[in-house]
């Protein structure tokens, strides 16, 4: 019997037993359902974290002083970056690319004084695909050009200070020679990020004004942040630029500049593998079971096969047919049960943001804040992964049954009843 004889035979024997048949389905979508849903998680806020940590420092890849990651001091910028600007504009995966000046500042009013980060940005350069802080300002505006005299304060940081929009803020720096100097600015708007560590200590200024306060030339930056469609293009798109001229600047990726956030994300995402992994073995396990217990059943059946004519290839084949059925069907049922739990999530997720609220607490990692909307949604490839991962795994559940109906003795099994 050739080929799609044994598979229409196969697909047959399948359904003869539909109660089990049913079960083992059912046992391959919920598995499909769990890695899908499980990675997706994954992929959606893993992503949304890296996008987020990239508006707030220098973009999924950034250019800065090769020294700066060690010891970062306003000293150590770049001085000439515009032909590696035009570069990386130049580069298809490349959607922004935008400067920016970071440092350190004591900001003071007439009630406090407490320390900040300062990040000196161009307003009609950055939008919120930049910088995703501008999503969190909860009271007043942005300031309008880079020569504005406005200043943005964190929510706990305005609080701290004790400070109301319109009212007077000073900042003292530490110049790029060294010296003490200090600027006046008005409480423009404030951001709530829901991070302990952004809304107690992030400070925004207009990028020439805080040039000015430096004592920067035209142009000077601490970083040039640019960014990317995909967060999993940084690596490549940072090869390129490496490649070519890069004006004494270092390039990195995200997770090269930011190592304590792409930790805790390689950490998780061993934890997801690990957890599909063990899924994947229980489907296999489960299609074992169920193949295994199906051969011993037709021991007899098998032997007289065997006996008018059906070689052991073929018959190995026929329970290998039945595994392909099994596995295709199974994945079929996956994709349908997975349909509108996948839909849901995707679209409107999950709300805890009252549940965190309620604890007191803030979803909040390496001083990136998490959204505290749940959402789904998984990456073209690691779908591809799952559905081959577990159609692989109920193909060589099925080897060992396939072996042992191709071993039969025709005369022996016969004579069972």
């Amino acid at each position: 019997m050739k080929g799609p004889r044994l598979a229409t035979l196969a697909w047959r024997n399948i359904w003869r037993n539909r109660r089990r048949t049913a079960i083992t389905l059912f046992s391959i979508a919920f598995g499909v359902l769990l890695a899908v849903l499980f990675t997706g998680i994954g992929d959606s806020t893993y992503g949304q974290m890296i996008d987020h940590a990239a508006g707030l420092g220098g973009g999924h890849v950034v250019a800065q002083h090769p020294d700066y990651d060690e010891t970062p001091s306003v000293k150590k910028s770049l001085r000439h970056a515009d032909a590696l600007r035009e570069r990386a504009l130049a580069d298809p995966d490349v959607t922004r690319v935008v400067p920016r000046v970071s440092g350190a500042a004591m900001l003071s009013t007439s009630a406090n004084s407490t320390g900040a980060m300062l990040l000196g940005i161009d307003p009609q350069a950055e939008d919120r695909s930049t910088l995703g802080i501008l999503e969190a300002l909860d009271e007043g505006e942005m300031f309008a050009t880079a020569d504005d005299k406005g200043i943005i304060l964190g929510a706990t940081l305005a609080e701290n200070l004790d400070v109301e929009l319109g009212k007077k803020v000073v900042y003292t720096v530490t110049d790029k020679n060294g010296e003490m100097t200090s600027g006046l600015a008005r409480l423009r708007g404030i951001v709530r990020t829901g991070s302990p560590t952004v809304d107690g200590a992030i400070s925004i200024l207009p990028m020439n004004r805080l040039r000015e306060i430096l004592g920067y030339e035209e142009g000077e930056l601490t970083q040039l942040a640019i960014f990317v469609d995909d967060n999993r293009d940084a690596a490549a798109v940072r090869d390129r630029l490496i490649a070519g001229e890069t004006d004494g600047a270092a390039i990195l990726t995200w997770d090269e500049a930011q190592p304590d956030l792409a930790g805790f994300i390689k950490m998780k995402t061993v934890s997801t593998m690990i957890l599909e992994v063990i899924i994947t073995v229980l489907i296999a396990a489960g299609i074992f079971n169920t193949l295994f217990v199906s051969v011993m059943e037709r021991l007899r059946e098998f032997g007289i096969m065997a006996a008018i004519g059906f070689s052991s290839g073929q018959l190995f084949g026929l329970v290998l047919w039945e595994s392909f059925w099994i596995a295709l069907c199974g994945l079929f049922a996956g994709v349908a049960l997975t349909a509108y739990p996948y839909y849901y999530l995707n679209t409107v997720g999950l709300d805890f943001s009252a549940m965190v609220a309620g604890q007191g607490e803030s979803l909040d990692v390496a001083g990136v804040a998490m959204d505290p909307i749940l959402h789904v949604s998984i990456y073209g490839s690691h779908a591809a992964v799952i559905a081959v991962a577990i159609f692989v795994a109920t193909m060589a559940a099925g080897l060992y049954p396939a072996w042992r109906a191709g071993r039969v003795a025709p005369v022996e099994t016969i004579r069972i009843v």
